[in-house]
């Protein structure tokens, strides 16, 4: 195990910035960042941004300089690196471009959601987690196009994240009711939109209820994922969690956990079922235990 430093050659904030990196795992990772006082909001998902004044202190305390393309040849190796695409500064024009394909013209709206999933204290309830909901409903929908009263819900969901289950939900409701109200939706779809923003807190839709269903599946394909994204998964939403202790957060996400092994169903769709319900249970009991 390493943890590997590149030369501070990228320009911000009228300085520049180097990366820091494990080869083995992000707990070694996060552990020497806390020794060396790195703060938390440094953290980019595989890496943790360092000033160049910086530089010298992480080598004294162990981390080995190398060059920028041999760091990026071990992070790759390692198994941690998080592909572009994935990372939330990456992600303006695909959202945008999502956006405008069902609220043209709402470029206002566009971006103070924008700015509210992009808030510096989010790892998991950011961009990403944001994408990755738009595209599995889209999976799950296809051919067809999915509900623009679903897609809606998608964008508003998080938009309010304090980290307070229930209260960020109904606070994302409220917020959406208004927001669309002033963008000139029909009434009937704002408040469909509310209400499926709601069932994000427990996703428990009622029987026959195909749309809250197909987000609350949707919100949940991340359970479904494999071993390595599962983990920076649960390691982000503690990063979330960052203002919580230890033993409070082991307990309320333990809560968590067993609140989603009881669902029955966990997914609702045959598709979300197929692609996602083995590995959610294998990887939440694995959670779990």
């Amino acid at each position: 195990m390493a943890i590997y430093l590149d030369p501070p050659l990228w320009p911000a904030h009228g300085t520049h910035f180097s990366h820091l990196i494990s080869d083995t795992s992000l707990a070694e990772l996060h552990a020497f960042a806390a020794a060396a006082g790195i703060p938390d909001r440094a953290f980019d998902g595989d890496h943790y941004d360092v000033a160049e004044r910086r530089f010298d202190d992480l080598v004294a305390a162990g981390a080995i300089a190398v060059e920028a393309r041999i760091l990026v040849r071990k992070l790759i190796a390692s198994g941690l690196r998080i592909p572009a695409r994935q990372r939330n500064k990456s992600l303006k024009v695909p959202l945008l471009n999502r956006w405008e394909a069902i609220m043209p013209g709402h470029d206002a709206l566009f971006l103070d959601l924008l700015d509210r999933w992009s808030e510096d204290h989010r790892r998991y309830h950011g961009c990403t987690h944001l994408l990755a909901v738009l595209e599995a409903v889209d999976l799950l929908t296809d051919p067809a196009d999915p509900p623009q009263t679903v897609l809606l819900a998608a964008w508003f969901h998080d938009a309010v994240y304090r980290g307070i289950a229930g209260q960020d939900e109904e606070e994302s409701a409220r917020l959406a009711q208004e927001r669309l109200t002033d963008a000139g939706l029909p009434a009937a779809e704002v408040e469909e939109v509310a209400r499926l923003v709601r069932l994000t807190s427990d996703h428990r839709p009622e029987p026959g209820d195909d749309d809250g269903a197909l987000l609350c599946d949707a919100d949940l394909s991340v359970l479904g994922g494999e071993p390595e994204p599962y983990a920076r998964y649960v390691a982000a939403v503690r990063e979330d969690y960052a203002h919580i202790g230890d033993a409070d957060f082991a307990a309320g996400r333990a809560a968590v956990v067993r609140h989603l092994l009881e669902l029955d169903p966990l997914f609702h769709s045959d598709r979300a079922r197929e692609l996602w319900l083995d590995a959610a249970r294998r990887n939440l009991r694995g959670e779990l235990a």
